[in-house]
């Protein structure tokens, strides 16, 4: 028993390697910094954040407020049995994630699904992929990216599931085990996070469920580390918000590279082959 222990760990670890590998090689892990250099450098995708600031802000402050003063103190008291004297940050970091996916849940269902979806296609635009945004929405002539966003023509994907929910919570024990266990929740939730940021991608790519699954398995490391520091940046109280659009404009931008990286990757195949001919 305990040589099969040894190799199923082994196995486990080199699977984790792989995928550490997989994730440095990708740069993933630096689209949600350059989503926030792009947003500031293009002032026509402040325009969808700019419209839903002040009612999304006064439900991220009520949300975080509300946590804290309910839950903080008897989470603590859990935590200090198994966390000792660091139950005072991880029980923080906790309900912070607690405040973040309730009001991720509430805002992006219910106040700003269409902006962050602007947003996506607005990135998109501006990089110059309007024929990828037109298969799913009416584009107007025009210079300002935002400004061109016409009717989108089928109904957005859902960003939030039942079943999204329930991982969560099955999640949350792992904050019991100190600072390790904090690591892991926040590299789980950064695991689902990833794919999910790149579902309006999916859906103007016009991919079924197996397409998805195939395409997300490939890159299982890269969307892993653009998910971690993603969800990080919105477990920031209140601003937790504004990088909720600066991810998705971090996720448009992976998403534009992808489609450049698809496109030249035939050319450069076509023009061996024609070397290869004139040889």
């Amino acid at each position: 028993m305990s040589e099969r222990v040894k190799e199923v760990a082994a196995e486990e670890f080199q699977q984790a390697k792989i995928l550490a590998i997989d994730a440095a090689r990708s740069g993933a892990y630096l689209y949600p910094l350059k989503g926030i250099a792009y947003f500031f450098s293009h002032r026509s995708l402040w325009k969808p954040l700019g419209s839903k600031l002040l009612p999304t802000l006064s439900l991220g402050v009520g949300v975080t407020l509300f946590m804290f003063a309910v839950t903080y103190v008897p989470q603590a008291a859990v935590l200090t049995i198994f966390n000792g004297p660091l139950a005072i940050v991880t029980t923080v970091l906790l309900v912070l994630s607690e405040s973040s996916t309730i009001f991720s849940v509430l805002s992006k269902n219910f106040l700003i699904d269409e902006a962050l979806i602007d947003t996506f296609d607005g990135t998109l635009l501006s990089r110059n992929l309007t024929s990828l945004v037109s298969k799913e929405r009416q584009i107007k002539p025009g210079s300002d990216p935002v400004a061109k966003l016409g009717k989108i023509l089928r109904k957005p994907f859902a960003r939030f599931t039942p079943k999204a929910i329930i991982r969560y919570f099955l999640y949350l024990p792992l904050n019991f085990i100190p600072v390790i266990g904090t690591i892991l929740f926040v590299i789980l939730q950064g695991r689902k996070f990833g794919p999910t940021a790149h579902q309006r991608y999916f859906q103007l790519k016009q991919m079924n469920k197996r397409e998805k699954e195939q395409f997300v398995e490939q890159r299982k490391g890269a969307y892993t580390s653009f998910g971690v520091p993603a969800v990080l940046l919105e477990l920031v109280p209140i601003v937790g918000i504004f990088f909720s659009f600066t991810n998705t404009v971090g996720a448009a931008l992976w998403a534009a590279d992808l489609e450049q990286k698809q496109t030249t990757a035939p050319k450069l195949r076509e023009q061996a082959e024609l070397a290869k001919k004139s040889e």
